[in-house]
Formats: structure tokens, sequence, C-alpha cells
């Protein structure tokens, strides 16, 4: 046996090795593992997660920040000035570093640590069996020699070797791009067993239940997998949003325009002969002070603040750049059930095909709704528990688990000697499979009249706003011993299975009020016309067109997207439709959201710019969702989208922030470097000032956003963000020009006088000037959030306080005249006053495009 030792099992083995061998190799049985060898085997092996990288012990995250060139010559240079004598300066400069990236790091940290919390609550999770009772666990919790069980709408967590199946089919497209399902059997025999997903009775992780049951070993977890076999393009990256790669762009360009000024200044100073060592340092500062080092946090932070209060309103968020996704979505697409209605759905009656109330649909609903082996619906729920039956005389021979192409369940029972097998379904395709019907207990045929008079009542329901699924049954022989797919025909057709799922109050204002905030909705829904049409009557929202699937199958890509903007109902549709749907909206420019919660809304949610799914939902469903709602409503959604919204615009503050201040600085360094015979700050300084300046910026992601700027759809623009640079950069600089003057030809300043004066003015105009950039509107009629005015204030107080404490000769500083105070305060309000004026004709320039608009 030690060939089949789990460390050296070759993945052929699961399906070639007869299973007993497997459950001994791997120490288990098929009641499963106890705790203990399950603790056990989880430190051997690891986590069950294909993709996961190796946990980056803190410590070591928090040195690698000091792997920035920029930190390590700064570092260097400032050792070398130690060496020379000035080590005070070594000192200070080190301990600035230290104070940064310290902070940088810890917020960061604490950002993604509350995320991946928020994450793990939505875990999915597996049915396996511990300690002799069946338990749910998160899937990466498992290990080989486990037993799992599934059921339709679950993600097979590993590879796996099939114990026991029912009516098992599998799709397997993520591993051999197939899109149909395969069928797998339990069995000490493989067929077509080539390949591993060749493989019948082994099933393997990313693949999905369609339908059916099984009972599972797992053989290989993780790395070991076959999935885990890709872990080169797993490690692959997704494609950049438009968000990340709009922030990207802007780090660039910083950078760049930062390394241009840096070798400016550098040269400038080798030029005129100044101190090697001393002018190394002051670029390698101003290169530190310049760069937007604090940007990568400062998203995070926002997006995790924006994580964790949509966890408060009930919204769990997977994936953190969908959140700028759902700012910027302007279509949701979504199922009828539980968004429009109230997803309580009870089974109201049983009729005939005339109308009638009968108990036998009753009968035959319900037990083909108990004997069903695949993932039970609400429908299925509804009927079970309308009443009491007693199905204990009745025995289940066999079944035809449930797809979406066909839209129906069949089961193979036997009562009484006799077999019959039950169908439920669609109730048109249940009509159009049945020959027969009784009439005063007699068997006759389905005629067109019937037939016809059958369809009316269907149609009467539909009209009504109630949901229906039809019934019907054949007897079979005695020794039919299996159910297939071509049993379906020439069924003797019993009646409706009569539901109602009440319209959601709410449902009507809140559609109103996302169309009036920018986002059309369009329902995709399995139901037939007639009671969607109802649904959206009771709710008060105008059906503006409608497609059927049939109609979608005939239409070309080019009809169907000339179509989408005056259709916001398409009934009957199937996955492949709803996934079509979903690319043709793409196509036409909108950022689209899905909300759905079933196994065949995952090509969907895949498509989606966003996907949404619900708590509760199939594990497909679930693991191919960006966001989790704990409550279904559109209320939920609609609240999820404002804060995206304003998470953008956050975020926004800090990019226009830096993009004015930092192209500013830039031009007044370049300036200041030609016409001084020294510094026009002191390395330390620029440090300082730089710490200052991002610990007061750190108060953004809390700050509140105007009304007006979320009514509408908000999107990521990197060219306005480059035309708000050009003009409020230099803007900046005019103001510095001004200071540079003053300082020189008023004040009769000298080299610690001015650098000084410019670390006053600078910290105090950059850091007040958030009041008018944070809003559209005159700075003083929006009111920015508590935290923010304190941390803006704080830096400002502690820029003035600094230079006449006793520490102040530390970092160069030397107490300037009281002039210069009133100096300060003239010039600020003059560049406060500019920049307003300048904001109302930039922003009047560029129309009502948002930052960030669509």
């Amino acid at each position: 046996m030690a060939n089949l030792a789990p460390n050296s099992l070759r993945p052929e083995e699961i399906w070639q090795a007869p299973t007993a061998r497997l459950l001994t190799a791997l120490e288990t049985t098929p009641a499963g593992l106890d705790t203990g060898t399950a603790r056990a085997n989880r430190a051997k092996y690891g986590a069950n997660d294909a993709a996961a990288d190796k946990q980056t012990p803190l410590v070591l995250q928090f040195l690698a920040r000091f792997r920035n060139p920029l930190i390590i010559i700064l570092l260097l240079a400032s050792a070398l000035s130690a060496a020379t004598g000035d080590v005070a300066s070594f000192v200070i400069i080190a301990s600035i570093v230290l104070l940064s990236v310290t902070f940088d790091f810890v917020q960061e940290a604490r950002a993604q640590s509350a995320v991946e919390a928020l994450r793990r609550s939505v875990a999915v999770q597996a049915s396996v069996r511990r300690d002799g009772k069946t338990v749910s666990i998160p899937m990466d919790q498992l290990v080989p020699g486990d037993v799992v069980e599934l059921i339709a709408g679950d993600l097979v967590p590993a590879d796996c070797r099939l114990l026991e199946s029912r009516d098992l089919y599998v799709n397997q497209a993520l591993l051999t791009g197939e899109p149909y399902p395969v069928e797998k059997l339990a069995g000490a025999t493989a067929s077509g067993a080539e390949a591993a997903t060749g493989a019948s009775n082994a099933v393997f992780a990313g693949t999905s239940v369609i339908s059916g049951t099984a009972v599972v070993l797992v053989c290989f977890t993780g790395a070991r997998t076959a999935l885990g076999q890709l872990a080169v393009s797993l490690a692959e990256k997704p494609p950049a949003t438009a968000f990340t790669v709009g922030i990207r762009k802007f780090g660039i360009l910083i950078m760049r325009l930062t390394v241009f000024m840096v070798l400016f200044v550098l040269l400038i100073n080798l030029w005129f002969n100044r101190p090697l060592l001393e002018s190394l340092m002051f670029a390698v500062a101003l290169a530190v002070g310049l760069t937007p080092e604090l940007l990568p946090m400062i998203v995070t932070v926002t997006l995790a603040r924006s994580a964790l209060q949509m966890s408060k309103r009930r919204v769990i968020v997977k994936r953190l750049s969908a959140i700028h996704d759902l700012g910027a979505m302007d279509m949701l697409c979504t199922d009828k059930t539980g968004t429009l209605t109230e997803g309580k759905i009870s089974l109201v009656r049983t009729i005939d095909g005339h109308g009638a109330s009968c108990d036998d649909t009753y009968a035959d609903a319900c037990i083909n709704s108990r004997f069903e082996s695949g993932m039970k619906s609400p429908l299925d729920d509804a009927i079970v528990n309308a009443r009491p039956f007693d199905i204990a005389t009745w025995r289940k021979i066999d079944e035809v688990p449930f797809d979406f192409e066909r839209r129906r369940v069949s089961v193979l029972v036997e009562h009484a000697g006799e077999r019959r097998l039950i169908v439920k379904g669609a109730p048109e395709d249940v009509l159009r499979l049945s020959g027969y019907h009784k009439q005063d207990g007699a068997l006759v045929p389905l005629d067109a009249e019937a037939r016809r008079a059958f369809e009316v009542t269907l149609e009467g329901l539909g009209a009504e706003g109630f949901r229906a699924l039809g019934v019907a049954s054949r007897v079979m022989d005695a020794g039919h011993m299996t159910a297939a797919v071509c049993d379906e025909t020439d069924l003797v057709f019993s009646g409706f299975a009569v539901f109602l799922d009440p319209p959601k109050a709410s449902a009507g204002e809140t559609i109103r009020a996302m169309a009036a905030a920018g986002v059309a909705v369009k329902v995709l829904t399995g139901d037939n016309e007639q009671v969607s049409r109802h649904v959206f009557k009771e709710i008060g929202v105008t059906v503006t067109g409608v497609l059927e699937g049939t109609q979608l199958e005939r239409m070309s890509p080019e009809a169907l997207i000339g179509a989408l903007p005056w259709v916001n109902l398409f009934c009957r549709v199937n996955p492949q439709q709803k996934h079509r749907v979903l690319l043709a909206l793409k196509q036409r420019g909108h950022v689209v959201g899905f909300l759905g919660d079933g196994i065949n809304d995952a090509p969907a949610l895949h498509a989606a710019d966003v996907g949404i799914s619900v708590d509760g939902a199939a594990d497909v469903a679930r693991a191919a969702a960006d966001l989790i709602l704990l409550d279904h409503d559109l209320v939920v959604v609609r609240r999820a989208i404002v804060a995206g919204r304003g998470t953008v615009l956050n975020v926004s503050k800090y990019v226009l922030m830096g993009a004015s201040s930092n192209f500013g600085n830039m031009f007044s360094m370049a300036g200041a470097a030609l016409i001084l015979p020294f510094l026009p700050m002191l390395p330390i300084q620029i440090l300082l000032n730089n710490l200052i300046y991002n610990v007061s910026e750190v108060a953004i992601p809390f700050d509140s956003v105007d009304a007006e700027a979320i009514t509408g759809p908000v999107a990521w623009d990197v060219r306005l963000i480059q035309r708000f640079m050009l003009v409020f950069g230099p803007i900046s600089s005019i103001f510095d020009f001004v200071t540079f003057y003053a300082l020189l030809h008023l004040f009769g300043a000298g080299p610690a006088l001015f650098q000084t004066g410019w670390f006053i003015e600078s910290m105090t105009t950059q850091a007040l000037v958030v009041f008018c950039i944070r809003t559209r509107r005159a700075a003083w009629r929006s009111r920015p959030n508590r935290f923010l005015v304190g941390a803006t204030i704080g830096a400002v107080v502690l820029a003035l306080a600094l230079p006449l404490s006793p520490i102040g000769p530390w970092f160069g500083f030397t107490p300037p005249p009281p002039l210069f105070f009133a100096f300060l305060i003239a010039t600020t309000l003059a560049y406060l006053g500019l920049v307003e004026l300048s904001k109302t004709v930039f922003y009047h320039t560029i129309g009502r495009s948002r930052l960030v608009p669509r």
C-alpha cells in the first residue's frame, strides 16, 4: 500500500484504484474523518485553495515596505551624512521614514484584514461527514480523506472519487471548455478515462453539479488538484477594471513628472557647485515627497471602509474593485422572484385543465417533489408544505433530474404493484408532451379543443398573477427500471399546481428611484409574459417592451442590440439567453449589474460588470458573484449603489489633491532651484511636510459627499484629472512664487527663514485646499466630515507650532517674524479664493460631467 500513500498518490489513481484501497490509503471510511485526523491532515496538506498564495508573516510584509528604492537611497545618503558628523539629521530622517512606513502599513493591513473577515462570512460551504455527522464547513477547510455530500448547485470542492451517485450530471467547462453537462457514475472502473476529466467515476475541483446527488471521497486538495495544476494561469490577475487602470495611470503620470523634476533639480544643484551629498539627499527627499506613495493605502482604506459600511447595510463585498463598478453601473438586470415579489411562494390550489379543484393533481405533484433528488426549488417546498400527504406506500425507482433546457423533472415510482412516471415542470412543455387527460374518470385523448381549453385556463392564471406548474403522468411496465427523457411522451395530463408570490410593496418605488438615479432595471425571468405583466402592473411599473426566449433565438446580434433600449421585460429566457442579453448591453456601452441566485445564473454573473447574488443562493452563484446580499431586496442594491458612488468620489478627492499640489510643487521646486543659492527646503523638512500631509489625508475616506454628486453613475475619468492638474497645479505655484518674493524681499530671509516660511505656507495651503477641492459647491455650502476637519486643522496647527517650539531647530526651523503670519493669512485666503473661482469656471466649462463621469 506504500505506493498509495497520499503524498505519492498519482492523479490517475483517483479513478483507476479500487475504492477500498483509496479509503485505506487515505485512512478514512465512508462515514468520514474524525476531527483530530482532519486537523492533522490540515496541518499536513494545507488549505484547500488552489489559487491561495502562501501567507507572508506580518513582520516580513512590514519590512518589504523598505524595499522602495527611494527610501533605501535616502537612508543611505543620510547615513553617509551621519558618518561626516551630522548624526542628528540621520536620526530624524530615519524616524520620519519609520513613522511614515508604519502608518501606511498599519492602515492598509487593518483594512485588508477587515475585508477578508467579510469575505469569509459568506464563504462557500461544503457538507462533509465528520465524527459520524454531516456538518457544513468552509470549502478551504477540507482535507484528503474527507467524505463530502453533493447536490445540484454545489461546487465540487476538490478532486474526488465517487462513492455514491444518483442521476449525477456535472459541468466541467472550467477544465475542458465543454459547455454541456457530463454524466458521472460511481463505479470501480471508469469509462472514457484517457484524461482526468474523462473519468466517469471521479469529479474535479472547479466543476459544478448541474443535477443529481453524490457522496464523494476527497483525494487531492489545493495545489494538487487538476485545477491546481493550472497554477500559472490562476496566478495571473484578472483584467484590470477602469478604476484600477485609472489609478495606475495617475500614479505613473506623477512618477514620470517626479523623476524628471528630481533629475532637473539635482543637475541644477550640481551645476551651481552645491554640496553633492546635500543635493542628493534633497533630490531623493523631494522624490519621496512628490511620489503618491499613500495612494494604494488611501484606495484600500476607502474601499475597505465602504465594504464595512455596506456590510451594515446587509451587503457583503467579495471583490473590492466591484465597489467602483457598482458606482459606475447604469443598468441592472434581475430575476423577478424575490426582487419584484416577496419571494414567499405558497401553493394556493391544484386544479385540472378546466380549472376545477383536483386532489389527484396535488398527489402527483407532492410525490414528484418529495422524491426529487436534485436541488429543491421554492415551488417544491411550497407543494410539500401545503398539506399532509403520506408517501410511505410509494417507492422511488429512478429519476430524470431537472435541467434548464427541458424545464421539468420526472420520477419513476411504484405503488401497489404499479409503476408510474410522474412529470412536473413548465406548464406549456408538460401540455405539449401530453396526449391524454381524464374526463369523468375515463382516459380520453387530449384533442385540439381540450388542449386549447387548458391553454386558456393557464392564460387566465397568468393574467391574475399566479404562477403554475404542469403535472402529468404515465403508467410504465412493471419491469421498467430506469427513467429517461424519451419516456416523457404520451403523458396523461393531470392539471396545474397554482402558486402565489405576492408583489413586493417597495419594488415599484425602488425601481423608479433607481431610474431617477440613472440606473435602468431590466427583468429577465423564466416565467411567462402574463404572470410578469401582472406583477409589473401591481407594483406600478410600465412594461415598455417584451421579448420572449423563442423570439431571442431568432434574433440576430444586431437586432437584439437595436431592441434593447425599449425592452425592459424578458420572459421565458434560459441561461444562455440571459448571458446573451448581458453581453449585448455591454456592447452598447452600459456598465451592467446582474442579480441572480440560481445554478443557471452563474454564466450571467460572470459576464456582468457587477455580479450580485444572495446569501442562501446556489454555491455556483455565490462563488461567481462580486457582492452577496444578506436580504433579497432591490432596496439593498440601491443603497449599495449609492455607497459605491460615494466611495469613488472620496478616492477622487485624494487624487485631485495629489494632482494639484504635487504638480504645483514641481513647478515651485524647479523655479526655486534656478533662483536660489541654497536649498529651498531641507530634506528633513520635505519628509516632515510629507508625513504631516499624509496623516491629514487619511481622513478623506470618512468624508461625506454632496447629495447631487451621487444622483447619477460615477465612473473614472483620467482625462478630467489631467485637466484639473494643469489648471490647479500652476495656481498653487503662483502663490509659492509670491511667498518666495515676500520672504526674500519683504522679510530679507536667509536660508533658515526662507525654508521655514515656505514649509509653513506650503503645509497650510495644501492642507486647507481640501475644503475647496472636496466639493463642486462653494466650500462653505458643503459640510465636511468632522474627522477631516480635525485632521486638516491639526496638520495646519502643527506646521505653525513646530518652528516656534523648542524642537524646531532639530528640523532646521527658525521662528518667523510676526508680520509673516499676517502675510500667511492674506496669501492663504487669496489662494483659496482663487481656487474657488477657478473651480466654478472649470466645472462650468466641462459641463455636468462628474469626476468621474459616465
